[in-house]
């Protein structure tokens, strides 16, 4: 049962993860609007999910003969699934940045957020109901 509660939780903070680098990114966009020059950045979540999704149906672990052996550092980071956005308009100062879309974006990476944050709850507090008895 530990184990279910375990991945569940580190799905979701993976998830939760991804959301903020994602509500960073796109609140440095609505900032550099006027900046000449700025190109528009956004995450590949289809691309981050399903690489999260097929390293859970395939584990590679490495063999380590030691415990003082260091841990294998993840070449898959958020900043490698970070894009360049589609021009939509093209501006005279070359900068990418549209407000209607980046605050489209940021509105519904908050709901994402806020959803996810509100299952993890329930799961938490479905676990404390659980082992409490109530």
């Amino acid at each position: 049962m530990k184990n279910l509660l375990d991945n569940n939780l580190q799905n979701h903070m993976r998830a939760l993860n991804v959301q903020a680098y994602r509500q960073q990114l796109l609140a440095s966009n609505i900032a550099n609007a006027d900046t000449p020059h700025y190109k528009a950045r956004d995450v590949d979540f289809r691309g981050l999910l399903q690489g999260a999704l097929d390293k859970q149906r395939q584990p590679l672990a490495l063999a380590t003969t030691s415990a003082r052996h260091i841990e294998p550092v993840v070449a898959d980071s958020l900043e490698a699934h970070t894009l360049y956005r589609q021009e939509y308009q093209s501006a005279v100062d070359g900068n990418t940045v549209e407000m209607d879309v980046e605050r489209a974006a940021f509105a519904e990476n908050s709901i994402h957020y806020e959803a996810s944050v509100t299952f993890i709850n329930g799961l938490l507090r479905g676990m404390q109901t659980a082992i409490s008895g109530q």
